[in-house]
């Protein structure tokens, strides 16, 4: 079975992204990305997939992925039921990394790490205990804490003298191979036109396949329609636009964002967000104006 692109979108003012999520959850699946990823999972158990590797994981497994090597962990939880807190994740870019090589040559002894997780690396429990307090933090912090953080925790897996690789030698992913199945074609044409008007029947066409089977093929691979999929990206893009001094109004953002209109806008960003795009603003702006008084 071909994996899913999943599409890592990473702010713009952040150098890489760092987040947690329950189970079930809609990136839970087959699936690959350009992106490193570091995986921590934080409760449950089950098999996990990584390229041509299976094997079992308990709470504390902590595995780097390379760049477009296809994984997923699967939980095993009664039918029904859900956990809150299941993993906590780090992606980050080949151009983050080689850029850091570029700037610090103090990371070149970290070079080796990077190379083996185009295999899939698992760290051992001790590395894991020492990670997991750092992930939690980095996802919480702000500026260069996060950038602080982001270096211990790749220090942390680079002392691990007992961390495994995990794929066959043999095993040698082919991101070209994935990209050709018709849904991932769809996924990356949204992600790198997102702000302009998309057309469900232009994107079948994309996929050869009808406008009803990507519908159905859609919601089967990201949990969602496409509708939905792509307003959830848009105002996840919206969001970073409304911290940023540069656009200056709502009706701006509205339109840099992708929609086509104000008012859908504020529905969307309301039905998502818990607040309107002006609320989200002030609410930014206060909190900023309660740090600098503190």
């Amino acid at each position: 079975m071909n994996p899913d692109l999943e599409l890592v979108r990473i702010g713009d003012k952040e150098s890489f992204k760092a987040w947690e999520h329950g189970y079930p959850f809609h990136t839970v699946r087959w699936h690959f990305h350009p992106e490193y990823e570091l995986h921590l999972v934080c409760a449950t158990s089950g098999h996990y997939f990584v390229g041509d590797f299976i094997g079992r994981f308990t709470a504390g497994n902590l595995v780097l992925v390379g760049p477009n090597l296809p994984h997923n962990w699967v939980s095993e939880i009664p039918d029904g039921t859900s956990v809150p807190l299941r993993s906590r994740v780090m992606q980050f870019t080949k151009t983050l990394i080689d850029g850091a090589f570029a700037s610090f040559p103090e990371l070149e002894d970290t070079q080796g790490l990077f190379e083996r997780s185009r295999a899939g690396v698992l760290f051992s429990v001790e590395t894991s205990d020492c990670v997991a307090p750092l992930l939690a933090q980095v996802i919480r912090s702000r500026g260069v804490e996060r950038i602080a953080l982001f270096l211990q925790i790749l220090l942390e897996l680079d002392r691990d003298a007992g961390a495994k690789t995990l794929t066959s030698p043999r095993y040698l992913p082919d991101p070209s191979g994935f990209m050709s199945k018709g849904i991932n074609e769809v996924l990356a044409h949204i992600n790198d036109n997102l702000v302009e008007p998309l057309d469900e029947v232009a994107l079948a066409t994309l996929a050869g396949v009808s406008p009803s089977t990507l519908s159905r093929s859609f919601r089967r691979h990201t949990g969602q329609s496409l509708t939905k999929y792509v307003n959830r990206l848009r105002v996840n893009l919206a969001c970073q636009l409304l911290m940023t001094p540069e656009c200056s109004s709502v009706t701006e953002v509205c339109y840099a964002s992708g929609f086509n209109n104000v008012s859908n806008f504020n529905r969307q960003f309301l039905a998502q967000r818990g607040v309107t795009p002006s609320q989200f603003r002030r609410l930014l702006a206060e909190n900023k104006s309660f740090k600098e008084a503190a």
